[in-house]
């Protein structure tokens, strides 16, 4: 299944150097390249891991604008939020959708006064805003109080976003290459100097270690959890700004309550944690904030963690949850700017974009902080800070309005796109049809093709994952990985068992060298 997509029309193959040379194929990385190639600069992305490996794919999976921000007098960063869940909403209606939050009151975390001002705020922060405005709930009546203990009488509901965050990141790493990016993932930077003001950079392939080296205008820093190492160990580069690492973890349990309706739950130490729908027979729990000192990398939940989150939702719903009910987990490190403050909760969600250029030469932009909602302004904020440097840049903002790979639904937005999967492709049960819709939108014709049988659609691994979504996602979407399919580009990992897993696995050995070719 070759994809036009993949024909790469930067100067790196001929020898020139690259307008930009990006590191780090999280949600920010894969943002700016996005927006820089669709504005006519060449791009090279550079991620030694998988995409949304890390950071990116352990989020709460929330497009919102930061209710609990407001606490802090974070209005800038509230406001730019809440206007860019409104657009995101837009662009990518199939992996976004909006999501109802229930707020009970606890008189013991926040006053009520206190609440009703910020969902007041909330609600007018933002201009034009298309969800609907919070609104008193008396649980007594209210359906959503059912699943709630019979201690809590009232509370609110407000709107905000749901997202499927590692398939954002894809999708605009998809965005990319079409629009002339070459994006390499299992590839990660050795070493970069400034040479001839130029960077010249070593990248290495992780998987057969083979190097090269490649010459740009300017170095995009978007490591992540690594900006320090990248900025300072790398690149040799010395810097004020500092990133402090926070790990947040979630656990996901079997479904709590019934109703699309998710729960914002305050904590006595004045801690929020959410109890969101997951994955239809799940809920999914988080965050915690745990500082962060050791190296990044792949972390883990701890039992303390895990004991965190099932007392914190033990103490509002009906129905406890203990840690033997936790069907999977997961951690991430938030590199968050170091602002100086003293609980980890309080550090700033709000991002810094430091430019370095040490007396003229080589531009470097580094990345620090940031949220998975703003990720589209961040990537703005950055090309109007690189426009000096590189004129190609001045080209006219264009990610507000067009729709990410697979958004345009056509008539009937999901549902109509849904019907039609169905219509087309009649032997298709009615729960893989609309997953196919929700992760690939109007691309999910493409999965399905000329198959007219679920035996056309090729080897069955489990929960309706098929051979023909898993060479889609190689040929498209750079999987290589029993881990990338199930965890990042589909999350069929919940629906399927260990033996589904592991004949996945033989597949993808079964045809490795084919699968490294498409995306190197």
């Amino acid at each position: 299944m070759a994809s036009k997509d993949e024909t790469f029309r930067t100067p790196a193959a001929q020898g020139g150097p690259l307008d930009l040379l990006v590191v780090g194929g999280g949600i920010n990385g894969t943002g700016i390249a996005r927006d820089a190639a669709g504005r006519g600069a060449s791009v090279l992305l550079v991620e030694q891991d998988d995409l949304a490996n890390h950071t990116s794919s352990a989020s709460t999976k929330l497009i919102h604008g930061g209710l609990r921000y407001l606490e802090y007098y974070e209005f800038r960063l509230v406001r730019e939020a809440l206007i860019e869940r409104e657009r995101l909403l837009h662009i990518a209606p199939h992996i976004i959708w909006p999501m109802r939050f229930v707020l009970p009151y606890t008189p013991q975390a926040r006053p009520a006064w206190m609440l009703r001002l910020g969902l007041f705020l909330y609600d007018h922060l933002a201009p034009n805003m298309t969800l609907p405005k919070c609104k008193s709930l008396d649980f007594r009546t209210n359906s959503a109080g059912k699943p709630l203990n019979g201690t809590l009488a009232r509370g609110f509901a407000y709107s905000d976003g749901w997202v499927q965050d590692s398939r954002l990141v894809v999708l605009n790493a998809m965005d990319a290459r079409a629009h002339g990016a070459d994006i390499r993932t299992r590839t990660r930077l050795v070493q970069a100097r400034r040479v001839n003001g130029l960077w010249e950079a070593v990248i290495e392939n992780t998987r057969d270690g083979s190097q090269t080296t490649v010459r740009a205008k300017v170095l995009v820093n978007a490591g992540g959890p690594w900006v320090s190492e990248v900025l300072r160990k790398r690149a040799q580069v010395d810097s004020d700004k500092n990133v402090r690492l926070v790990k947040g973890s979630h656990i996901v349990v079997p479904r709590l309550f019934d109703g699309p309706q998710a729960y914002i739950l305050q904590n006595p130490d004045k801690r929020i944690v959410f109890a969101i729908p997951y994955e239809q027979k799940f809920t999914l729990i988080g965050t915690t904030d745990v500082p962060w000192t050791q190296a990044p990398g792949r972390v883990e939940i701890s039992p303390e963690e895990i004991s965190y989150l099932c007392e914190s939702v033990s103490r509002y719903f009906t129905r406890p949850v203990t840690p033997d009910d936790v069907v999977w987990s997961y951690a991430g490190v938030r590199p968050l700017y170091d602002d100086a403050a003293k609980n980890a909760s309080a550090v700033t969600r709000d991002y810094v974009l430091d430019v370095d250029t040490q007396g003229n030469q080589a531009p470097m932009l580094s990345i620090f902080g940031g949220k998975i909602t703003t990720y589209r302004k961040l990537a703005e904020h950055a090309l109007e800070k690189l426009q000096p440097f590189l004129p190609v840049l001045s080209a006219p903002g264009w990610t507000a309005d067009q729709v990410l790979p697979g958004g345009d639904l056509g008539d009937g937005g999901f549902d109509g796109a849904v019907s039609r999967l169905a219509a087309k492709a009649p032997f298709l049960d009615a729960q893989l049809c609309w997953r196919l819709v929700r992760n690939y939108g109007s691309r999910a014709v493409e999965i399905v093709g000329d198959a007219r049988s679920m035996a056309d659609m090729g080897e069955q691994f489990g929960g309706g994952l098929t051979a023909r979504e898993v060479e889609y996602l190689i040929a498209h979407e750079w999987a290589q990985t029993t881990e990338d399919i199930l965890w990042r580009r589909s999350r069929m990992g919940l629906h399927v068992t260990d033996e589904d897993a592991g004949r996945l696995d033989s597949y993808l050995r079964g045809r490795q060298p084919v699968a490294a070719k498409s995306v190197s």
